[in-house]
């Protein structure tokens, strides 16, 4: 099963970094809720923030596939939202004994 929800969650250093608590939170429950709505299919999915936000949400894009799927989403978020508008992507992966979650080398 791929995200299984009972594997151990990292979070990058460089992810803590960058993104509130809570916006890190609602990407694993995003996760979550895809793994559960059967449209992951690959082991590695990148999100992309959007410059476009209204106050309660932050909107994203999940691609999979090297951008052979692109989902669109909102996250409920009300906190400042000084870390967009550069263009971050994060790599979350699904690894033998962990979900991973990174920094796009892009964005290093």
């Amino acid at each position: 099963m791929l995200f299984d929800p009972t594997k151990k969650r990292v979070v990058g250093d460089d992810v803590k970094a960058l993104l509130p608590a809570e916006v890190i939170n609602q990407l694993w429950l995003r996760v979550n809720q895809m793994r559960k709505d059967n449209v992951l299919v690959d082991a590695t999915v990148a999100i992309a923030f959007s410059d476009d936000v209204d106050p309660d949400n932050v909107f994203i894009m999940v691609i999979q596939q090297q951008g052979n799927i692109a989902l669109p989403y909102d996250i409920p978020y009300t906190g400042e939202k000084d870390f967009l508008g550069k263009g971050t992507i994060v790599i979350v992966s699904d690894k033998p004994k962990a979900l991973k979650m990174t920094i796009s080398e892009l964005n290093k």
